[in-house]
């Protein structure tokens, strides 16, 4: 029988301390994953407490499902966190959203998904497989500028119009349909540059992005948070890119009524104050780093709703 594969929450209690849980307040879990944050954030609710889970994976939801349907603080839904004002669960306010963004363990460790170079598989990338276009769809009909754009936009890929002119000129006769392929041609053109890092690292990244419209979506989501909160209520995010953390970053700025401008241009007028950022920037401990090296990349940052 294969060896189960144990999911490791990243920066767990660093990430539920940043919401200031209240037995009796209402939280949603964005992206419920394999359900670490959910269990922590449950434990610390009483009877009256409220927890609400959102996934887009709908493997991640049957999850759900099966551990805390029964529960009757629970409401659980199959949606992206970006969609969060849609739900009926969520129009009275919320006293918490968590969101732990990008790509979680279990799709990485299952091959079939195709989120990873370490083994052969259908190149999908789809968060939710019930909708939406596979990476090797989007490799099918991008123009190469299309493609380039998407590998250096998204992936910072210094070799992106490389890339994308051989994936173009390869796939009229061998189309572009498994993780293998892509990796090995990348392999075959970049050779291996970084030590310690795979060639294929930056562009499975950037597809993976374009495939699940990420960010477009995390600023919905942070948008749609921000008017869900209730005063004093928390955000707390867990990015793992450099994307990802600029734009939740540029967000608490930007709505902290702080005065913005440059050095060249006169300051623009501060709008009202509607968050505030709790603490810095958080980092994963030397000892979860030991115990969950996937967590290296990992940035925590927390806000809190103003009046």
């Amino acid at each position: 029988m294969a060896e189960r594969l144990v999911h490791i929450p990243v920066m767990l209690g660093e990430a539920v301390e940043g919401l200031a849980v209240q037995a009796g307040g209402r939280y949603l879990d964005g992206t419920f994953g394999r359900g670490g944050h959910a269990r922590a954030v449950l434990s610390r609710l009483g009877p009256d407490g409220r927890l609400l889970l959102m996934d887009r994976d709908p493997t991640a939801i049957a999850t759900a499902q099966a551990e805390f349907a029964s529960d009757p603080r629970v409401s659980i839904r199959h949606a992206n966190f970006s969609s969060m004002a849609e739900w009926d669960e969520t129009a009275g306010g919320l006293d918490g959203i968590l969101l732990d963004l990008g790509v979680s363990s279990p799709q990485l460790d299952e091959a079939a998904r195709g989120f990873s170079f370490m083994a052969d598989a259908p190149l999908d990338m789809r968060m939710d497989t019930t909708q939406g276009e596979s990476a090797a769809d989007f490799l099918a009909h991008a123009t190469e500028k299309e493609i380039a754009d998407v590998l250096w936009i998204y992936g910072e890929e210094r070799f992106s119009r490389k890339i994308a002119r051989a994936i173009v000129e390869d796939r009229t006769e061998n189309p572009i349909t498994r993780t293998g392929q892509l990796a090995a041609l990348i392999e075959r053109l970049i050779g291996r540059r970084e030590p310690g890092k795979h060639p294929a690292t930056r562009s499975f990244q950037a597809l993976r992005i374009r495939v699940n419209g990420e960010l477009e979506a995390l600023s919905h989501g942070l948008n749609a948070a921000l008017d869900l909160l209730k005063v004093g209520g928390r955000l707390s995010i867990i990015s793992f890119h450099s994307l990802e953390d600029r734009a939740v970053k540029l967000f608490i700025r930007d709505h902290s009524g702080r005065v913005q401008g440059s050095r060249r241009g006169p300051p623009v007028a501060a709008a009202p104050a509607r968050l505030a950022a709790v603490g810095k920037a958080q980092f994963p401990s030397e000892e979860e780093l030991s115990v969950n090296p996937r967590a290296r990349s990992a940035v925590l940052r927390v806000a809190e709703k103003l009046a």
